[in-house]
């Protein structure tokens, strides 16, 4: 047997112990479908099978499926990816489907030698989802180290200058995470804003397939005719980083967070690394060491090697002093209280420390004029536990601040009676601002009193500013009410109501309440002779309609 036919022989046996179809003649075009299988099929349908093979990478039912394809050694030339797509996952709308795609798993593939070969021949990769080459950076330290670094000695300009430069070799836009997953691609497409899915994506992949010869299709070039069939939704192109490209030492970077080459011991000493920088290009990390500090397992932070890297991290006081001082000095709360919590899982606060810190900042907080609705809810998640009730006292305002419904709201949050009383008057306050910040609250804090329900009911039938009613009214439905004296306060206002959006919401509330405290016949009766007319049928009125008949 001639040696050439010997080794095919051993390629296609290796080939069949691995479960794979390996034809060297045949281009692989892998897809992953996690939404829509529409766009998967038109590859398919135009692709000829004589020159292209199918991969579907998803396995339903198995988590790990993406773990699998590296197992099983697939290399792709061309990847179709097709999902919703949010920032930090692709995911699908349909009920019945629980499969994902996490970014930070496209990271570990890319950065791990643990799946050397799934991306590393791919020519094309095709990013069926809105804003999966978004150019808009979604990281919003720029402003914030600006204002850190002019306060703390460095001129404007040199401020303006630092930030430019951490934000170009940093970027976290979507189209840089993108390029950075898929080093070394020479196509990648995508959308820049809205794009189309399922069907419509599929119709205008047909007519791209047939005005285009299938030969485009994984040769690693441009194809001016698919922009320009996808030019009315933003369709737009770009290739992975490349070695000599200015972010490629930051790719490096990244990757030592998801490398599984690395253990926790050696990448807590990058982290450690990080540390002894600029603290603005430390705020920069800041996702990617929270991330890595909570995915910490009790049995790594006992191994020797780990504990032994985060004692010196314990210890470099001088790490700890500047990282304190930039974070105290941090405009933005939310950054600020979870700069605070990564504080302490470096052992640089203690428990009662890192409360004094959360105090802290909760009072700057109410000195300042920043306090807003996601503001409230940072009080609120932060005294999940009540266990800052006991700094209320603390808090002392003045009659203009004490005015504001944010901050009474915060102050509840922190266990004010007060405050509480206030915040259940704003839920029928005209002021939009004002039961917006209730509706937080209310969301930490729901009602249970019976009697503040049936006050609140009453003072939101009362209310005349349809617009602020429906809010109020929506804030309601999530109590899920069973007070008899409650719900027939709100069957008073159906009629009543002056808007057909008014009236959906009062059906809103009822379609979720206990319907034992309902006369069912009546309220039947009532909804048919007082729902006003509207073009749109099938709403929540006739929801609440079908539900009250069935038996």
């Amino acid at each position: 047997m001639a040696t050439s036919t010997k080794f095919a022989l051993l390629i296609a046996l290796l080939a069949a112990a691995l479960g794979l179809e390996v034809r060297a003649d045949k281009g692989t075009v892998c897809t992953i479908t996690v939404n829509s299988s529409d766009e998967k099929e038109m590859f398919r349908r135009y692709l000829p099978e004589d020159k292209f093979q199918f991969v579907e990478l998803v396995e339903r039912g198995r988590p790990d499926w993406l773990a699998s394809a590296c197992q099983r050694r697939v290399r792709c030339d061309v990847l179709v990816i097709s999902g919703h797509f949010e920032g930090t996952e692709f995911f699908s709308d349909q009920v019945n489907v629980s499969e994902f795609l996490p970014v930070e798993e496209m990271e570990r593939v890319s950065c791990s030698e643990s799946c050397p070969g799934l991306f590393s021949q791919l020519k094309e990769v095709y990013l069926f989802g809105c804003n999966t080459l978004n150019a808009e950076a979604a990281n919003r330290a720029a402003a914030e180290i600006v204002s850190s670094l002019v306060r703390s000695g460095h001129s404007e300009a040199d401020a303006k200058h630092l930030s430019r430069v951490l934000n170009q070799s940093h970027s976290e836009s979507n189209r840089d995470g993108m390029r950075r997953i898929f080093a070394n691609v020479p196509v990648i497409y995508g959308f820049a804003s809205r794009a189309p899915v399922g069907p419509t994506a599929a119709s205008t992949l047909s007519r791209y397939f047939q005005s285009a010869s299938s030969a485009e299709i994984g040769r690693g070039h441009v194809s001016s005719k698919l922009l320009g069939h996808f030019a009315n939704n933003s369709m737009t192109v770009t290739s992975g980083l490349r070695d000599s490209d200015p972010q490629a030492a930051y790719r490096r970077e990244v990757c030592q967070f998801f490398d599984e080459r690395l253990s926790p011991a050696q990448k807590l000493g990058f982290v450690h690394q990080i540390l002894g920088r600029n603290m603005a290009e430390v705020r920069m990390f800041l996702e990617h060491i929270e991330k890595f500090s909570t995915s910490i397992t009790e049995e790594e932070r006992k191994t020797p090697s780990f504990a032994r890297r985060l004692n010196e991290i314990a210890r470099d006081q001088v790490a700890r002093d500047r990282y304190l001082a930039f974070t105290r000095d941090t405009d933005r709360p939310q950054i600020r209280a979870r700069m605070i919590q990564l504080a302490r899982s470096f052992g640089w606060l203690s428990p009662e420390e890192e409360r004094a810190e959360m105090v802290r900042m909760i009072g700057d907080l109410l000195a300042g004029n920043a306090m807003g609705a996601a503001e409230v809810d940072l009080v609120c998640s932060l005294n999940k536990e009540h266990e800052l009730d006991q700094e209320l006292l603390r808090f002392e305002l003045s009659p203009s601040q004490a005015s504001k419904m944010t901050h009474a709201a915060a102050l509840a949050c922190l266990g004010s009676v007060e405050g509480r009383d206030r915040v259940l008057q704003g839920l029928t306050s005209p002021n939009d601002e004002d039961i917006q910040s209730a509706q937080v609250y209310l969301r930490h804090r729901p009602i249970t009193d019976v009697n503040e329900l049936r006050m609140v009911a009453a003072g939101i039938a009362r209310m005349n500013e349809s617009g602020a009613q429906v809010r109020a009214l929506d804030t309601l439905a999530r109590h899920y009410l069973s007070d008899r004296e409650s719900l027939d306060e709100l069957t008073r206002l159906f009629p009543l109501a002056k808007s057909v959006s008014v009236q959906r919401a009062i059906a809103g509330i009822l379609i979720r309440s206990d319907y034992r405290a309902i006369d069912k016949p009546e309220l039947i009766s009532m909804l048919h002779e007082h729902r006003l007319k509207s073009s749109e049928r099938n709403d929540l009125i006739d929801a609440l309609i079908r539900r009250l008949q069935t038996p």
